[in-house]
C-alpha cells in the first residue's frame, strides 16, 4: 500500500527535478514514466486524492488537479459540464499503471479512451500562457460521465501549478523516513548505554552453513528414531541452468509454460482482437475482456500489465 502526502504549489517538472533530494533510493530516475488524466464526478475528488494509499506500486505517483475556468466555456461547447468533474493528471511509472487502474476499471467499470489536449487561444488571453503543441494522451473516465474529446490547458501539462498530491510506497517511504531522521537527528530516542559482552570460554566449532537438501527437509521433522536411512540416488547427466536455485532439469526435458490458464486464456483474446484489427482503445468496451477481467481480478491476476505489453 502506498502513503500519501501534499505539496503545494508544485509542478511535474518541479518535482521531477527534486525528485531524488526528497525521496532518495525511492525514485528511480530511469524508470520510464507516462501521463495520464482521469476524469471522476467532483463529489468522489477525495477518492482520487488518496486512491494511492490502497494501492501496492514500486515509484512515487504524482497527481495534479485542474480546475477549468477561463477555458470553461471551450468543454461546455463540447457538451461536457465542466462543474459536474474533477480532472486529474498523473505522472506514473509505466509498470505501477496497472495496479492503479485496475479496480477502477474491472471492478468500477471506468471507461478507457484517448483525448487531444489543445493550448487555450491566446485570444482568450490569459496571464502567463505558454504555448505547446497538441497531442493525445490516455484517459480514464468514471461511468457516470460523458466522453470528452479535447481539454484546453493555458501551459503544458509539465508546468501546471497546484496542490500535488504524492503517492508513496509505504514500505519504502517509511525507511527514507527513518534514514533522514539519523541523519538529521530528529525525533530519535536517545542511544541505549553499549553492552558489552563478557565470552565464555568455551570452544565453539564453525560449521559451514550449507544448503538443505530435499530429503534433509523431510528428515528433520521426524521424529529421530522415525529417520529412515537416506540413500543418495545416483548421479545423471543433468542440463546446464542458470544458477538461481532451481532444480536442474534433465537433459530432452520440454520448456514448460509457466503461466496460469487465467492468463493464457486473456493473452489468447488480446491476440484474437489483435488480429481482427480492433483498436486497442476499443478492446476495453469488449464483453468478453470485461468478463475475463472480472475473473483474472478474482484470482489476483493483473490484466493490464500484460494488455499494455501485448498493444504498445
Amino acid at each position: 500500500m502506498g502513503v500519501t502526502a501534499m505539496i503545494p504549489n508544485m509542478t511535474f517538472l518541479q518535482m521531477k527535478d527534486e525528485a531524488n533530494s526528497r525521496w532518495g533510493e525511492i525514485w528511480d530516475g530511469e524508470a520510464a514514466r507516462l501521463n495520464i488524466m482521469l476524469l471522476c464526478p467532483r463529489k468522489e475528488r477525495k477518492l482520487l486524492e488518496l486512491h494511492g494509499d490502497m494501492i501496492d506500486h514500486g515509484q512515487p505517483v504524482m497527481g495534479i488537479f485542474h480546475r477549468p475556468r477561463a477555458e470553461a466555456d471551450l468543454i461546455s461547447e463540447q457538451g461536457f459540464d465542466p462543474r459536474s468533474a474533477s480532472f486529474q493528471f498523473l505522472n506514473i511509472s509505466n509498470a505501477d499503471m496497472g495496479p492503479w487502474m485496475q479496480q477502477l476499471v474491472t471492478q468500477e467499470g471506468w471507461l478507457r479512451s484517448t483525448i487531444e489536449l489543445a493550448p487555450v487561444p491566446f485570444a482568450m488571453d490569459i496571464p502567463n500562457q505558454r504555448p505547446f503543441e497538441r497531442h493525445s494522451i490516455l484517459c480514464f473516465r468514471h461511468p457516470s460521465l460523458p466522453a470528452l474529446g479535447k481539454y484546453f490547458l493555458p501551459y503544458p501539462v509539465s508546468a501546471l501549478v497546484g496542490k500535488a498530491f504524492v503517492s508513496l510506497p509505504r514500505k519504502q517511504a517509511a525507511e527514507l523516513a527513518r534514514q533522514q531522521a539519523e541523519i538529521l537527528g530528529v525525533g530519535l530516542a536517545k542511544p541505549e548505554p553499549e553492552i558489552v559482552e563478557v565470552p565464555v570460554v568455551e570452544k565453539v566449532v564453525e560449521v559451514e552453513q550449507v544448503p538443505l537438501a530435499v530429503e534433509d527437509v523431510f528428515v528433520s521433522e521426524m521424529a529421530p528414531e522415525a529417520a529412515p536411512e537416506i540413500v543418495s540416488p545416483p548421479i545423471t547427466e543433468t542440463a546446464e541452468v542458470p544458477d538461481e536455485g532451481s532444480i536442474p532439469l534433465p537433459k530432452g526435458t520440454p520448456e514448460m509454460d509457466n503461466s496460469s490458464p487465467i492468463e493464457r486464456e486473456f493473452r489468447g483474446l488480446i491476440k484474437e482482437l489483435l488480429d481482427a484489427g480492433v483498436d486497442p482503445s476499443d478492446m476495453m468496451t469488449d464483453p468478453r475482456l470485461e468478463e475475463i477481467s472480472e475473473r483474472a481480478l478474482a484470482q489476483n491476476f493483473e490484466t493490464w500489465p500484460v494488455f499494455m505489453q501485448m498493444v504498445g
